[in-house]
């Protein structure tokens, strides 16, 4: 029987091994908010939508609801990715689901919002701003240096 030896190369095996570390550094942390522009392409406007997760916003005739936010942390290649549902509300009409996916900030064209009146895009993720009070409790659990 004929067993083929593959020659193991030391170098190979440090890659290998410090490429796996560094890999599983790669997550991306969940927020609050989506920060989406949306861009009607008839009158050329252009807004900035705050898409805070599980609440729907309307921008025309669309109703997005952000289901997740995710933003790497920032000693990784920057990524803002959000999990959307899109549906176009009209009066009188039955409402239609457009689209349900992840964009992605860096790559808007990966999986791009198809509709002949506006566009979606994702720009950032961010987390809501506290609350009277809860600002003083936050305060006191991060631990603030002096």
């Amino acid at each position: 029987m004929n067993v083929a030896r593959v020659p193991v190369l030391p170098g190979l095996v440090a890659v290998l091994l410090v490429g796996g570390t560094c890999m599983s550094s790669a997550y991306a942390v969940p927020y609050d908010i989506a920060i989406l522009q949306g861009i009607d392409k008839v009158t050329a406007r252009v807004s900035t939508l705050l898409a805070p997760v599980g609440l729907s916003v309307r921008f025309g005739t669309l109703e997005i609801i952000a289901r997740h936010c995710d933003k790497r942390p920032p000693e990784d290649p920057p990524e803002s990715a959000a999990f959307l549902d899109i549906r176009d509300v009209r009066p009188e009409q039955v409402t239609q689901l457009v689209y349900r996916g992840w964009m992605f900030a860096s790559s808007p064209a990966i999986s791009p919002l198809e509709h002949p009146v506006y566009d979606i895009l994702v720009l950032d993720c961010t987390n809501r701003e506290p609350v009277a009070g809860e600002s003083d409790a936050a305060g006191r659990r991060g631990g603030s240096h002096q």
